[in-house]
């Protein structure tokens, strides 16, 4: 049987490490079993290992294929419902607790980068952009809001001002993190894993977990293996299929699409993004953008509710892209694909706990590059006897989504429209 590859996309493509772990083959015995080698998986395990645990992940396909090894690469701080909302909706002790904790992803990120020598294109700077009159007083309420909570380092751009970072006239204005930023999503969790592996950290790939038995240490079977664990997480998200049954009626896989053109001209590269920052929009079904690190235009966007893949995906972007872009009229596309992620009713992650040590993060609704590498060091912390920060997590309830199988999909997609329609209309 062949080896499970990526997805055809520009990660894959340039991918720093292209070898195969093998898979399980043999009944072994671990400290902790990590299901999922993605960011939260490698985090957890990451943080984990350097405290001096026996660590073992279990990969079903190869490190870094879901949505950690196919993102827009932006590091966007807070969650995919803001502090506000955290606090208006489930007290100001929650909302306070939660947001001390909103801006440490992108830390953890950076600190992994420097301390394990990660070649993955980081680069400085993002920008929420506004589309109209309304989202730009979002978002001098978000800048408010963050500085609240001590995040400081944020610039408000006005409609002239921000063509000084976009080459675009198509919004009117936006928000400068100058602490967010953008990288290539596969070889940051390729280097993770490199990490974990000179820890003594041991990861198989093709070894997708058909079964977990719990127990005062318990089991997890993969078809032809088996890793018996004191504590086992389970961090497959979106791709995580029905394996453990209560955790997936509580979220829904959604598909985004992304492009990247054929390298484009120093010339065109300075036109399109003078300060070579990443951008996204501030529309609930939003584009995102920045440049790879050998000069292609990474443009992303759309959502398909339960994870369909579309058939054409570049006449899906591309029109965005043109919006966005006008000049690049007849620029080649090189790669084209579409990765899932997992959508929770409240738009908020879900963290929680499986008898007596079988832990879970997911549903990071569409902010899980930040979220997942803090879900990492909170599990890790619960599984070492310090839990306050995750029972803050485990505090927030987590409700399925109306219609159950049948009319999650539906339901969902009508909502969107309606807050696309908003976004569209202004208002």
């Amino acid at each position: 049987m062949a080896a499970p590859s990526h997805t055809s996309s520009y990660y894959a493509a340039s991918a720093n490490d292209k070898s195969i772990r093998p898979a399980l083959n043999e009944q072994i015995n671990a400290d902790i079993c990590v299901i999922g080698a993605g960011y939260t998986g490698l985090s957890t395990a990451l943080h984990l290992a350097e405290s001096g645990f026996k660590v073992i992940v279990l990969e079903g396909s190869r490190i870094g294929f879901g949505a950690s090894g196919r993102n827009g690469g932006q590091i966007v701080h807070s969650f995919s419902r803001d502090i506000d909302f955290i606090e208006k909706h489930y007290g100001k002790e929650t909302g306070t607790e939660m947001g001390k904790m909103a801006f440490e992803g992108g830390k953890i990120i950076r600190n992994f980068i420097s301390k394990y020598n990660i070649q993955c294109d980081l680069k400085e700077a993002g920008i929420f952009a506004a589309c109209n009159a309304k989202q730009l007083q979002e978002m001098e309420s978000k800048k408010q809001l963050w500085e609240a909570h001590g995040h400081t380092q944020l610039e408000m751009l006005s409609a002239d001002s921000i063509q000084k970072h976009v080459g675009s006239t198509r919004y009117e204005g936006g928000l400068l993190d100058k602490s967010g930023g953008h990288f290539h999503p596969l070889n940051l969790v390729l280097g993770e894993a490199a990490a974990l592996e000179s820890l003594g950290g041991v990861i198989y790939e093709d070894s997708e977990v058909t079964r977990v038995e719990e127990g005062s240490k318990s089991k997890v079977h993969t078809k032809n293996g088996c890793v018996t664990a004191d504590f086992v997480v389970v961090a497959g998200n979106a791709y995580l299929g029905g394996l453990i049954p209560k955790l997936e009626q509580k979220a829904m896989p959604c598909g985004t699409q992304v492009i990247t053109t054929a390298p484009l001209s120093k010339v065109q590269q300075k036109e399109l993004l003078p300060q070579d920052n990443c951008v996204e929009d501030c529309n609930y079904l939003l584009d995102y953008f920045r440049l790879s690190g050998d000069g292609r235009l990474i443009y992303g966007g759309g959502v398909t509710y339960g994870a369909r893949e579309p058939s054409k995906i570049e006449s899906l972007i591309v029109p965005n892209m043109l919006k966005t872009f006008p000049q690049l009229k007849g620029v080649k596309v090189d790669y084209a694909w579409t990765g899932n992620f997992l959508l929770t009713l409240m738009r908020l992650p879900q963290f929680g706990r499986i008898g007596a040590n079988i832990y879970y993060a997911q549903g990071y609704s569409g902010h899980g590059i930040t979220s997942s590498h803090l879900a990492g060091k909170v599990l890790s912390d619960a599984i070492q006897g310090q839990a306050a920060r995750y029972d803050i997590f485990a505090s927030l309830p987590q409700y399925p989504f109306p219609g159950g199988r049948t009319f999650r999909i539906p339901y969902t997609a009508m909502g969107a429209w309606y807050y696309n329609m908003r976004d569209k209309l202004g208002v």
